[in-house]
């Protein structure tokens, strides 16, 4: 593996984690309240999208092994591009069901 791979791929790992900690004891409630923690979580996912979205250029065989991977890149579309549309519910969601299937894949890959 590429230094530069690495790299992206624990970019990817430091913003899952940085997620996890931001949410810790939090209920959606919680989230739905407060906007900093969403703008955080938010961004985290930005970088995780953008990491991805470089990888797959770089090797778009490791990519192929992570689940949802073209959705993850799209989300992070979606996050930039199309701010006004996003929903805080499905963001959460997103954390609770998707975020450890990605953390699991990402530390498979390191």
């Amino acid at each position: 593996m590429r230094l530069e791979q690495q790299k992206l791929l624990e970019d990817i790992r430091q913003a899952a984690e940085a997620v996890g900690r931001y949410i810790q004891g939090k209920s959606l409630e919680d989230y739905l309240a407060d906007d900093q923690l969403q703008a955080s979580v938010e961004r985290k996912f930005e970088i995780i999208g953008e990491a991805l979205n470089r990888l797959s250029h770089l090797d778009p065989g490791m990519v192929e092994g992570i689940e949802d991977y073209r959705k993850i890149i799209a989300f992070r579309n979606t996050l930039i591009h199309g701010y006004s549309a996003i929903d805080s519910g499905i963001v959460w969601d997103i954390v609770k069901t998707h975020l450890p299937k990605l953390q699991a894949a990402i530390q498979k890959s390191l």
